[in-house]
């Protein structure tokens, strides 16, 4: 078996094991279902690219939502992408949803969540790595390219705010 079938195998692995945790981080960044396609094939094509320059100093995980997080960056920083946002319209793509997966987002989005949705993305990235990816502090700090303080901090704000937004929509605690 040559290198490449090796790294085509890991890789399966990888997208097996990552895939749906790779998509779900970068759709909670970008908020938009055809990005989040474009990034996570995009992580997974630099997965590849770079299989052999992977250290042991983090997880396999944590290295792959680094590269996810900063394959959205990328992505944002297009021009294409900045003059779409901006305009804030989609390209309807013709084929309808079922009434099922309607029904199965409703389920899956709760209001937190929402909420979170809703953040600047330097507080929903936290709340995001830590509450639905469960990473720890010194994970997340890795991720994002930051101290652990300063994850602390931004977890804080980020609570913070959610709590205003629950007050503010009578949702006060129980």
């Amino acid at each position: 078996m040559s290198d490449s079938d090796d790294k085509k195998t890991v890789l399966h692995e990888l997208m097996t094991a990552y895939g749906k945790e790779v998509w779900n981080f970068a759709y909670s960044l970008t908020r938009k279902w055809d990005v989040a396609d474009d990034v996570t094939q995009d992580v997974f094509v630099k997965v590849f690219k770079n299989l052999d320059t992977f250290r042991s100093d983090s997880s396999i995980r944590t290295w792959l939502l680094t590269i996810t997080r900063n394959t959205v960056i990328d992505h944002q920083r297009s021009a294409f992408v900045r003059r779409v946002s901006l305009t804030d319209w989609s390209l309807e793509t013709g084929e309808r949803r079922s009434v099922e997966d309607d029904v199965i987002e409703q389920y899956a989005v709760n209001e937190l969540w929402k909420q979170v949705l809703k953040l600047p993305v330097k507080s929903r990235e936290v709340l995001i790595l830590y509450a639905h990816h469960q990473l720890s502090l010194k994970e997340i700090a890795d991720v994002l390219g930051v101290t652990e303080g300063t994850v602390k901090s931004r977890m804080f704000h980020a609570r913070r705010k959610i709590a205003k937004m629950k007050e503010r929509n009578g949702h006060g605690t129980e």
